[in-house]
């Protein structure tokens, strides 16, 4: 008798007879043998069918098996330390359940065009699969991080009345006879949310109405927002270079295989160990400039600015204390120097860019009230915003990692379309 078995459990089933529901990835054949690479979603194995052995009808149905075909494939579990796998099926019985016809993505270099037209069969492949696979241990690992640290994990909604910055990016749609907007930040909500559990934290999808088309940028992304009350700067410092350690660390210890595929350099990664290495923004200025960067005190960093001073660094580096000029308006100015605000960026190493944005929140209700006036907020939208001042204000501080870029970061990725199952761009929403 054989038993149902995942092709991620053959480990466990040496030496026994197993039954795994798959897809062909991939065949050859060798005279009388063919060997069947097969996928079943949790890794890939081979199989392989010795034609005096399996007899004639399983031998022929095997032959007529195409790239993509569905099957019950039934055999003999036994190590093999030349596969990538460490073991191999020896092929006993075969269902056909479809033959497939024509797949479109043929083992062969297709343009990344063709490729997104056809993400839905796409991401059935070895490196796509490898991505999706880390990306849900990065997911795990945050949500393992929160939970043992006694955050709440709390919904915002997706439709609001008004934006969390202040930006005219927003993609507007009618409320019934209202306008609303298409989440770009849960933050606003999630500070709410810490004034009644503590600490908090959202995990979930926010748009951005950018024209942008960089490497960097999605259209529709996932954001994990922590926030904390009776938490101020510093300390939101130290979580977030724990919390990025613990992710790292997690996906070293859980994806060896995965990352083996992606051939990424782990050494890389094995170093992103906490504390991290802080500059200020002072200080981050005269670097650039030393460097023959022209850059004023008082304009934002771009992208190459961030590489530049990325590499430096073998662990990511917090850049602190931006100006207050460019920086959202709910950021607490530093009490000894009020020009600046207790925030800080997290820049990844090998060129990836920002991948955290967090600061300590005003909780100085005057201030918050002024700073309204400032930036020419509605009053109206955000009056349960500045209640949270009103009654019961509190220290607190919180940031938001970007999901995708942090997975194009662990993954070694060019470019973040490949870090989510369907990425939507500057002109591209199907599939």
């Amino acid at each position: 008798m054989s038993g149902k078995c995942m092709i991620g459990e053959v480990n466990r089933h040496v030496g026994d007879q197993v039954t795994i529901g798959c897809w062909l990835h991939n065949k050859r054949s060798s005279g009388k043998i063919q060997f069947l690479q097969l996928r079943d979603g949790s890794g890939f194995i081979q199989a392989v069918l010795v034609k005096n052995e399996v007899g004639e009808q399983i031998w022929e149905a095997a032959s007529h098996l195409t790239q993509e075909s569905s099957l019950y494939v039934t055999g003999t579990v036994r190590e093999e330390p030349r596969s990538q796998s460490g073991y191999e099926l020896t092929v006993t019985g075969l269902e056909i359940i479809q033959i497939s016809s024509e797949y479109p993505i043929a083992p062969k270099e297709h343009g990344v065009d063709f490729l997104m037209d056809h993400r839905h069969l796409w991401i059935r492949s070895p490196r796509q699969r490898a991505i999706l696979v880390v990306r849900s241990q990065i997911i795990r690992a945050i949500q393992q991080f929160f939970d043992e640290r006694g955050f709440h994990l709390v919904d915002p909604p997706i439709l609001t009345p008004s934006s969390c910055e202040g930006t005219t990016n927003l993609f507007h749609t009618k409320y019934f006879d209202e306008d609303a907007y298409l989440t770009q930040s849960g933050q606003l909500y999630m500070e709410a949310a810490a004034m009644a559990l503590g600490k908090v934290y959202s995990f979930g999808p926010t748009f951005r109405a950018e024209k942008s088309k960089t490497r960097r940028h999605l259209i529709e992304f996932w954001m994990i927002e922590p926030e904390m009350a009776f938490v101020d700067h510093e300390e939101n410092l130290e979580v977030q270079e724990q919390f990025v350690s613990h992710i790292i660390q997690s996906v070293l210890q859980n994806c060896a295989a995965e990352l083996k595929v992606l051939e990424r350099d782990t050494s890389k990664l094995e170093k992103i160990v906490a504390p991290f290495p802080r500059i200020s923004y002072d200080e981050a200025v005269e670097f650039l400039q030393k460097q023959g960067v022209e850059f004023e005190w008082g304009e934002d960093f771009g992208a190459p600015h961030e590489t530049a001073i990325a590499e430096a660094y073998d662990k990511p580096v917090f850049i602190t204390k931006y100006p207050t000029s460019f920086k959202a308006f709910y950021m607490k100015p530093d009490p000894d120097r009020p020009e600046v605000v207790l925030c800080a960026d997290m820049i990844a190493p090998e060129g990836y860019g920002e991948i955290i944005g967090g600061s300590q929140r005003i909780d100085d209700p005057e201030l918050m009230e002024q700073r309204f006036q400032e930036h020419n907020l509605s009053k109206e939208a955000y009056q349960w915003y500045l209640d949270l001042r009103k009654y019961g204000s509190v220290p607190h501080s919180g940031f938001g990692l970007g999901l995708e870029r942090t997975v194009a970061w662990i993954c070694g990725l060019d470019h973040v379309r490949e870090t989510i199952p369907f990425p939507r761009l500057l002109y591209r929403l199907y599939p």
